[in-house]
């Protein structure tokens, strides 16, 4: 049997495509999509048949067809809480990800385009650990209105597949392990991963955790809803994701430019690095709390983890907790594979949404 899988990340200003056997790379993709051609489109939806033309013109420049392949697999996007796995893409789904029921984003492009080619090829759509994996505890659950419970939206594919690793160079099982996983990317969510449970997260997009390169975190209350007052919905969404954080206090998200300004002596960003040091790291220690600070290890993936400023000032705030490994990066579409891959191969069975 192939064992050939196609993996596809939607992203708002490119798609991003792996071809693997198994789970060995064998090429990556970057289709960009300049603002202009985006622009086009009034709707994430009306993307489809762009994206879709796109991914079939560099398959045919690799000489590859989606017959080619056993398995296509996509981002998850914003969908009802789900428990993590790989899913199969079925009717619920895509009408969940089309209407954008549970919000609008383009990684809700990624089953879609899946289910497309899965039919021109006559082979399994998946996707894999969407963002809502909602796993939290009852406790973690609560919050002090009983009409406002905290919702669950991080970086789960990364999370996960990061953890899985981990703890195989470990010779462990990833059940067996107390973890926290803190991603590090233009957004930020740090989870506790309690034997395999992700019990406690911050939701990463809408306004809770430490701020982040684009993100405002969490802030008072009362001082929020006075700006919510004076502003339009459209404007409080862009202010949590997308204006906020170091956006909002330095005019950049590129955590390496603000690296630079503090070499060249600008104290300003320098205040402003380390409270995002230290609010992540806040976040790191509240954690443990889920597991009464039985902590195995931390660890420090996606993007901004390749920064050694960055991590070595966190490891100083956090190491008392547990060891700490830095993992940087944030491979999406090897953990798509990964995802697919072992159900192909019988280590899981495919969930139903």
């Amino acid at each position: 049997m192939s064992e050939r899988i196609l993996a596809i990340n939607p992203g708002s200003t490119s798609t991003k495509i792996g071809i693997f056997e198994g789970t060995k790379e064998v090429r990556t993709i970057n289709l960009s999509h300049s603002a202009e051609e985006i622009a086009r489109f009034p709707q994430i939806n009306d993307q489809l048949s762009y994206r879709l033309e796109a991914i079939q013109a560099v398959l045919k420049e690799e000489g590859l067809k989606a017959a080619d392949f056993a398995a296509i697999v996509g981002r998850g996007g914003l969908l009802k809480p789900v428990v993590s796995g790989t899913y199969a893409v079925n009717e619920a789904m895509l009408t969940d990800l089309k209407s954008g029921e549970y919000g609008i984003h383009a990684s809700n492009l990624g089953g879609v385009l899946a289910n497309l080619l899965a039919k021109e090829a006559c082979c399994s759509a998946f996707i894999v650990d969407p963002v809502v994996v909602d796993e939290l505890t009852p406790v973690a659950r609560l919050t002090g209105l009983p009409e406002m419970p905290r919702q669950c939206i991080f970086h789960a594919l990364n999370q996960k597949a990061v953890a899985k690793r981990f703890a195989a160079e470990k010779g462990k099982a990833y059940e067996e392990l107390n973890l926290i996983v803190a991603h590090l990317g233009g957004g930020i969510s740090v989870g506790c991963h309690a034997k395999g449970q992700v019990v406690e997260v911050n939701n990463a997009l809408n306004g809770d955790g430490p701020f982040s390169p684009e993100r405002a975190g969490t802030v008072q209350a009362m001082q929020f809803a006075k700006m919510v007052k004076e502003r339009s919905l459209d404007d409080i969404k862009k202010l949590l994701a997308g204006k906020g954080g170091l956006v909002a206090h330095l005019g950049t998200n590129d955590a390496r430019e603000v690296e630079r300004r503090i070499h060249e002596g600008d104290k300003q960003a320098e205040l402003v690095y380390d409270a995002l040091i230290y609010q992540i790291a806040r976040y790191i220690a509240a954690n443990s709390v889920a597991v009464n600070g039985k902590i195995d290890y931390i660890l420090l993936t996606g993007g901004i983890a390749y920064s050694k400023y960055l991590t070595a000032r966190l490891i100083e705030k956090v190491q008392f907790i547990a060891p700490v490994e830095v993992l940087p990066g944030e491979d999406e579409l090897q953990a798509l594979a990964e995802g697919a891959y072992r159900v192909l191969t019988g280590k899981e069975q495919a969930k139903t949404y």
